[in-house]
C-alpha cells in the first residue's frame, strides 16, 4: 500500500509539473477568446518568451530581468496581435500562425548568431533557476502512513510558478465571473455592439484581454527554461500551445474546465514517461507510441468536442463601430 501511495504521489507531482505551462497558456487563450480574439499564436509566444528568458538569464544572471524581459516580449507580441487584428481587423487565424512560425524560425536564427550552439542557449545558471518550495514539509508529511506520500510527495516541493498557475486559475475565474470588468469582457466576446452601446470601448476591452494573455503566455515560457528544462532548445514547446488551446476548448472557455483538461493532458504525459519500457503480453510497447498519447488525445478531444462546445458568439469577428 505504501508503494502504491508513493507511486500515486510521484504521478501527481509529475502531472502538476507537466501541466503548469498548459494551464498558463490555456488561461491566456481563455482571456483573449472570451473577448472575441482568436489566438493561435500561443505556441509562438511561449517559444519566443522562453528564448528571451533564457537569453537574458544567461547574459545577466538575473531572475528578475529574465522574467521581466519575457513578460515585456509577451505583451508586445499580444499588442502586435491586437494592432493587426483588433484595430485594423486583420485575419486573426493567419496572424496567430504567423507569430508562431516567425518565433519558431527567429529563435533558432538568433540562438545561432548569439550563442553559436546550434540554436540552443547555454545552460541557465542555477542561481537564476526557480527553487522548489516546501520540500522539507513534503518530506516530513511523507512519513505519515498511507496519505503522507500522496500529499507530501505530490503537492509539495514544486517551483513557485506551479503554485502561481493554480492560484491564477482561481484569480481568472473570479475576474471573469465575479467582477464588472469580467462581465464586460465576456460580453465583448458575445455581443460587442451591446457593449459599445453601453459606452464601453470594445477595442479597449480586447486590448486589456490581450495584455493579460501576453503576461500569462510569458509566464508559461519562463517556466519552460527556469523550472522545467535547464536551457532553451529549439522548438522546445513541442506543441504545448496547441494542446493548451485544445484544453481550453474542451473546458468550454472556462478557467476551471481548462484546468481539469490540462491536468488530464499532464497526467497522460506523466504516464507516458512511467510507461516507457512497458510490455503487453511479453511484447514491448514502442516508446514512440507511448510518447504520442497526449497528442493523440488532443486530436480526439478536438474532433469529438469542438463541434459541441459553444464558443463566444463574436469570436474571430472584427468589430466595426456603427456610425
Amino acid at each position: 500500500m505504501d508503494e502504491f501511495a508513493l507511486t500515486l504521489g510521484t504521478m501527481i507531482a509529475s502531472t502538476l509539473r507537466v501541466a503548469t505551462p498548459l494551464m498558463l497558456c490555456a488561461l491566456a487563450g481563455t482571456l483573449s477568446e472570451r473577448s472575441g480574439v482568436i489566438d493561435l499564436g500561443l505556441e509562438g509566444k511561449m517559444l519566443a518568451t522562453a528564448f528571451c528568458a533564457a537569453s537574458v538569464a544567461v547574459t545577466t544572471g538575473s531572475l528578475v530581468l529574465a522574467v521581466g524581459a519575457a513578460i515585456v516580449l509577451g505583451v508586445a507580441l499580444s499588442m502586435l496581435h491586437g494592432f493587426a487584428c483588433v484595430s485594423h481587423r486583420g485575419d486573426q487565424v493567419v496572424l496567430g500562425m504567423a507569430i508562431t512560425m516567425t518565433a519558431a524560425g527567429l529563435t533558432v536564427v538568433l540562438g545561432i548568431a548569439w550563442f553559436n550552439q546550434g540554436g540552443q542557449t547555454p545552460p541557465v545558471p542555477d542561481s537564476v533557476r526557480l527553487d522548489a518550495w516546501g520540500a522539507d514539509v513534503g518530506a516530513a508529511l511523507s512519513r505519515i502512513p498511507l496519505v503522507g506520500p500522496v500529499i507530501g510527495g505530490g503537492l509539495f516541493g514544486h517551483t513557485p510558478l506551479v503554485y502561481l498557475a493554480l492560484a491564477l486559475v482561481a484569480l481568472v475565474w473570479w475576474g471573469l465571473y465575479r467582477t464588472r470588468e469580467g462581465l464586460r469582457l465576456r460580453a465583448t466576446g458575445e455581443n460587442p455592439a451591446m457593449v459599445d452601446a453601453a459606452g464601453v470601448s470594445v477595442l479597449g476591452m480586447r486590448y486589456l484581454a490581450l495584455a493579460g494573455n501576453g503576461v500569462l503566455a510569458a509566464l508559461a515560457g519562463c517556466y519552460l527554461v527556469l523550472a522545467l528544462n535547464p536551457q532553451f532548445i529549439p522548438h522546445m514547446t513541442a506543441g504545448r500551445g496547441y494542446m493548451a488551446l485544445a484544453a481550453m476548448i474542451f473546458g468550454k472557455w472556462h478557467p476551471v474546465g481548462a484546468l481539469l483538461a490540462c491536468l488530464l493532458f499532464g497526467f497522460l504525459d506523466a504516464a507516458a514517461i512511467r510507461l516507457q519500457g512497458a510490455s503487453i503480453a511479453g511484447m514491448p510497447v514502442p516508446i514512440h507510441a507511448i510518447q504520442a498519447l497526449p497528442y493523440v488525445l488532443t486530436v480526439v478531444l478536438l474532433a469529438g468536442f469542438i463541434g459541441r462546445a459553444r464558443s463566444p458568439k463574436a469570436l474571430g469577428v472584427p468589430y466595426i463601430k456603427e456610425r
